[in-house]
C-alpha cells in the first residue's frame, strides 16, 4: 500500500515547475492497489476498480503551468434505490491552468467601475500555486471527482415503483414497506 500524507491526493504526483522542460512532459499515472482502496475510501465508493491518468503538463506564461489530459477509471457504487453494487466508469477531460502565488496574471479583469468580469463560457480562471510544485495528480483526482455519478442506479431500479409488479425489491424497498405497515 502506497503511503501518503494526511490531506494528500492518494494519487499524488507533484511535478517540479522549475525543472518542467520547455516543450512540456507527459504524465501517466496508474493508481496501484492501495492508491484504488484509498481513492474509494475518499469518495464513498465500493471499490476503484482502474484509475488512469495521462497528462501533459507544459509551461504556460511566466512561471504558470499548464495541464491537460483525461482521467479514466472504472468504480462500482451503491445503488441508490436497491444499495446492490453498481459498476460506473469515469471519463473525464482535465484542463487547468496554475500561477505561482503572487502573479500579475492572476488579477481578474475589471471594468471601468471596477467590477470584475467574468465569462461564464469562457476558460477557467488559473489555479494559484505556492512553492516550486504542482500537485497534478491531486488535479487528476478532483476531475475523477467530478466525474462519479452523484445518484448510480442498477438498471430497471425504480424509487416510485413503474417497473411494474414483477420488478425485484430491494432492501431499501422492504424496509420502507415495513415502516409504511407500523404507521
Amino acid at each position: 500500500m502506497t503511503r501518503h500524507e494526511p490531506g494528500a491526493s492518494p494519487v499524488s504526483f507533484p511535478v517540479h515547475v522549475a525543472r518542467l522542460p520547455g516543450k512540456g512532459m507527459e504524465v501517466a499515472i496508474e493508481a496501484d492497489a492501495g492508491q484504488r482502496a484509498a481513492l474509494a475510501a475518499a469518495h464513498g465508493l465500493r471499490a476503484v476498480e482502474r484509475f488512469v491518468a495521462t497528462l501533459s503538463v507544459a509551461p504556460w506564461k511566466k512561471g504558470g503551468v499548464r495541464v491537460s489530459g483525461r482521467v479514466e477509471a472504472a468504480v462500482v457504487q451503491d445503488c441508490v434505490v436497491t444499495l446492490e453494487p453498481v459498476a460506473g466508469t469515469v471519463d473525464e477531460a482535465v484542463s487547468a491552468v496554475f500561477l505561482p502565488e503572487g502573479s500579475k496574471l492572476a488579477v481578474p479583469a475589471r471594468s471601468a467601475e471596477g467590477e470584475i468580469l467574468l465569462d461564464a463560457e469562457g476558460d477557467d480562471a488559473p489555479e494559484l500555486f505556492c512553492g516550486d510544485t504542482v500537485d497534478v495528480g491531486q488535479l487528476a483526482e478532483e476531475f475523477f471527482a467530478l466525474g462519479i455519478d452523484p445518484y448510480p442506479r442498477r438498471p430497471g431500479a425504480s424509487v416510485d415503483g413503474d417497473g411494474g409488479a414483477d420488478e425485484k425489491r430491494g432492501p431499501l424497498h422492504d424496509k420502507l414497506a415495513a415502516l409504511r405497515k407500523k404507521l
